[in-house]
């Protein structure tokens, strides 16, 4: 991983879509939603949040693959996304995005150089 950034991809319609999450889409999510991405992860677990809220991080994560790959055309849509989640279903959408989103939110730059906490990278050392 580059950075603070982590994919899914999800199988639906015939193809593969990918999300891009990253702190920025993230951010995006927050803000469509009104709600922390801790809150958001939170509340998939507990059941707090549901179809919309992931519908939500999905669309942030498309429109992430998208401007990543510049790709070009229009901005991913909520309507794009639920098509999505339509097809593919609710836990294995959920499954993917829970995962991606976790391994940005746990980035930790210092472990990205592969040294154990006292900064050797032979852990027989």
């Amino acid at each position: 991983m580059l950075g603070a950034r982590n994919e899914a991809i999800i199988e639906a319609n015939g193809r593969e879509h990918r999300l891009l999450f990253t702190n920025r889409a993230l951010a995006e999510a927050e803000r469509t939603t009104s709600k922390s991405i801790v809150a958001l992860l939170q509340g998939f677990s507990d059941g707090a949040c549901g179809i919309n809220e992931l519908g939500h991080v999905m669309r942030a994560g498309l429109e992430a693959a998208r401007r990543d790959g510049r790709e070009g055309g229009k901005i991913r849509t909520l309507n794009e996304a639920f098509e999505i989640l339509d097809e593919a279903g609710f836990v294995p959408v959920l499954q993917a995005v829970i995962e991606s989103v976790s391994a940005v939110l746990g980035y930790d730059a210092d472990d990205e150089d592969g040294d154990d906490e006292d900064g050797d990278s032979d852990p027989n050392a």
